[in-house]
């Protein structure tokens, strides 16, 4: 039998692992990750070793990419908010009681808001937070698009049935439809056992339910009193 010719291995370097060396993780993997640790622990209750150890980081290397723990909290806010404020301002325009409008701006929400499931849940500890910097994001941010929503709404109040000073409620009830579900997934998985609320399934219900009941707030309709006269 003829002899194999088999070549010598290469020399491991000294001082060399024998496990490969995992990929420093990107810009996007250090937001997922905080956006998760932050939505569950408040941003004071995440220290920047939590974050660095959750990624097999160092403390000083998380630093390369964000300059403080607080940076890095507005690029989690600016990252998932802002889509959701510039859409929202979109469907504020004339015409947001159109169905097609309705359909096409709760699609991209949903969508959006299940790519980022633990995002609810960090806007409720925002909009819960009393401190400066919440204070600060929520005028800077959100009180336009409030108040350029409540126009639009005072402009289709009457036709959709509410008087005018419903129309706050009638706003934080819209923003609750939209935002509950996914602030409490993990509620449903346990008072609702075998559902998984990120499914396919379940998110095709969740947007028709939303366009429905969107739809039934602000779409043109009888009011109640002239519904009982002429029932």
């Amino acid at each position: 039998m003829p002899l194999q010719v088999v070549s010598p291995s290469p020399r491991r370097k000294r001082g060399a692992s024998s496990q490969a060396v995992a990929p420093a993780p990107t810009r996007e993997v250090i937001l997922d990750t905080a956006e998760r640790l932050f939505a569950l622990h408040g941003v004071h209750g995440v220290a920047v070793r939590d974050l660095a150890r959750e990624m097999n980081l160092t403390a000083p290397s998380l630093y390369n990419h964000f300059p403080s723990k607080l940076a890095l909290y507005d690029a989690v806010l600016e990252r998932g908010l802002m889509p959701i404020v510039q859409l929202i301002g979109e469907a504020w325009q004339a015409g947001a009681q159109n169905p097609d409008r309705i359909h096409d701006t709760v699609d991209s929400m949903v969508a959006h808001l299940a790519h980022h499931p633990h995002l609810a849940r960090l806007m409720q500890r925002l909009l819960m937070s009393e401190s400066d910097r919440a204070k600060q994001w929520i005028e800077r941010r959100m009180e336009p698009l409030y108040r350029e929503g409540f126009q639009v709404l005072s402009a289709t109040a009457d036709g959709a049935g509410w008087d005018p000073e419903e129309l706050p409620h009638l706003a934080l009830g819209l923003f609750g439809l939209v935002f509950a579900y996914f602030t409490n997934t993990a509620a449903l998985r346990t008072i609702a056992p075998g559902l998984d609320p990120l499914s396919d399934r379940a998110l095709a219900l969740q947007r028709d339910f939303l366009e429905k009941a969107i739809y039934r707030l602000i779409g043109p309709q009888k009011r109640a009193n002239e519904r009982r006269k002429t029932s």
